[in-house]
């Protein structure tokens, strides 16, 4: 797996470059809400856009889509300066919004027919570009289906369908699972890989395990600022090593593990089973532990590294943005 990733990487390496954000940054009055980020994004890349609430997220999907002008900054998508010549770089940007803009008074064809017309499909192309739009995010069946009948999986697959008819060569796609039940997590997470291999792709989401599953890299946000970008393996690393989680047969209390223990975090998961991370990076707890439990008498039988969740991540990850600042 790991060689197939790199072969991947490199191949998107190799690729086109098909949008490219330099330096943008947006302020609103004295409150700056996206400060000097840049993107740049390679044809069949998949990019995760990772931030808590208020990130700064959805103003960089505005800005990069061209609904929003930066304050400063420049885009360019495929090579066509989006400030400039927005309607020409447009043409080439597929966008799903967090809340999908879907008629849900129109049947699926006719919306799709609607939005073809919208993006300048020819006449003679547009039934073309329907059908295969439907097939792409498996709404064939559903084509004579109200939109407002529909389940929230399949208007969110409306959602993607009108942003690839006019086959764009980027596709930004805003929180695309939010609401969602977890069937329909994962096939809307299997359509978005498919779009990878044919588009590029921006996903702007909370969710890390969603960003692992789906993106070639990530970039995370706090207050407006790139806190982490560089590719998923890393990601994987950064979170692997962060804590270990322990089982004992005659299990202390939490409060007394955390008194045996100096300048650790400890989580009880169940009833003798605790999470356990240095505060400090260095900080190792294991040996620690081992030793501590055989003096103790606690019948260590378990001890297996586990990764940090995604709110151990951003604290860490916004612990160090700030300590630079």
């Amino acid at each position: 797996h790991l060689s197939i990733r790199r072969q991947r990487q490199m191949c998107i390496r190799d690729s086109p470059l098909t949008l490219s954000a330099s330096g943008l940054t947006r302020k609103y009055g004295n409150n700056t809400a996206v400060s000097d980020v840049s993107l740049s994004l390679h044809k069949g890349e998949i990019i995760g856009l990772l931030g808590p609430n208020g990130a700064g997220k959805s103003t960089m999907m505005k800005m990069i889509t061209g609904n929003l002008a930066p304050s400063e900054g420049s885009i360019q998508v495929c090579g066509i300066d989006l400030i400039d010549d927005p309607i020409a770089a447009k043409t080439k940007i597929g966008y799903l919004p967090e809340i999908p803009p879907v008629y849900k008074e129109l049947r699926v064809n006719e919306y799709l027919k609607l939005v073809a017309k919208l993006h300048k499909v020819s006449s003679k192309k547009i039934q073309v570009a329907i059908d295969n739009a439907e097939e792409r995010t498996g709404l064939t069946e559903m084509s004579q289906r109200l939109i407002g009948s529909l389940s929230k999986g399949f208007q969110q697959r409306v959602g993607i369908a009108q942003a690839i008819i006019h086959e764009p060569e980027v596709v930004i796609l805003d929180e695309p699972t939010v609401g969602l039940d977890p069937n329909q997590i994962i096939e809307i997470r299997s359509l978005i890989k498919e779009l990878g291999k044919n588009h590029s792709v921006i996903l702007s989401t909370h969710i890390l395990p969603e960003v692992e599953a789906i993106c070639d890299s990530v970039k995370i946000l706090h207050k407006g600022k790139v806190v982490f970008d560089d590719d998923i393996d890393a990601l994987r690393q950064f979170r692997s090593g962060k804590s270990i989680q322990v089982s004992f047969r005659n299990p202390p209390t939490q409060e007394l593990l955390d008194s045996a223990l100096d300048n650790v975090k400890i989580t009880t998961i169940r009833e003798g089973v605790y999470r356990i991370s240095g505060r400090e990076l260095e900080y190792d707890p294991t040996d620690d532990l081992v030793q501590i439990s055989a003096h103790k008498g606690w019948g260590l039988f378990e001890l297996v590294g586990a990764q940090a969740s995604v709110e151990e991540v951003f604290v860490e990850l916004t612990t160090q943005d700030s300590l630079q600042a």
